[in-house]
């Protein structure tokens, strides 16, 4: 049965984010292998990820191969990196789809990149990245940034089990 899966924020090929947020690499090229073998360890070629912004700063070609070299069926909602970008121009480097706007998955979460403001008396959690580390506190926000969760894509059920457990506290 597929999964699927959530991850934002890789900047593939952006040497300046390894000290921004001081990503445990020694070189933008480490840094992007690790990466694409960390996705590809836990996603099937059957499974979805729903990649939330900020992927790649390389040219067209090298962006195409890694898209095409991570498995799954690849989702992505453009982050402020990605905007400068045409639509076209990342369906024809590989992604399956891509959404300019955030998207209401299973009624109840939010995919956006940039967090959206959540009250917090609204029943709803926002999934999203471009806040790299930081975390905002609440329910209602989750961060599913590369720096969180070990560069590797994190399945729905993940995501969905936390919240759970936030509301049983």
């Amino acid at each position: 049965m597929s999964k699927v899966f959530f991850i934002s924020d890789h900047h593939f090929g952006h040497g300046g984010i390894i000290d921004f947020e001081s990503r445990p690499f020694k070189t933008v090229d480490e840094m992007n292998q690790v990466m694409m073998d960390r996705w590809n360890a836990v996603v099937l070629p059957e499974d979805k990820v729903f990649h939330l912004g900020d992927f790649s700063f390389l040219n067209k070609e090298k962006t195409a191969n890694i898209v095409n070299q991570l498995h799954g069926y690849k989702h992505l909602i453009l982050g402020n990196h990605d905007r400068g970008r045409a639509r076209s121009w990342w369906l024809d480097v590989g992604f399956d789809e891509v959404s300019e706007h955030p998207i209401i998955y299973k009624d109840f979460f939010f995919l956006t990149h940039e967090p959206m403001y959540m009250n917090k008396h609204m029943p709803y959690v926002n999934v999203h990245g471009h806040i790299h580390g930081q975390k905002y506190e609440g329910k209602n926000y989750f961060n599913v940034s590369v720096e969180h969760w070990e560069y590797t894509p994190i399945t729905f059920e993940q995501i969905r089990d936390s919240v759970v457990a936030d509301e049983e506290q």
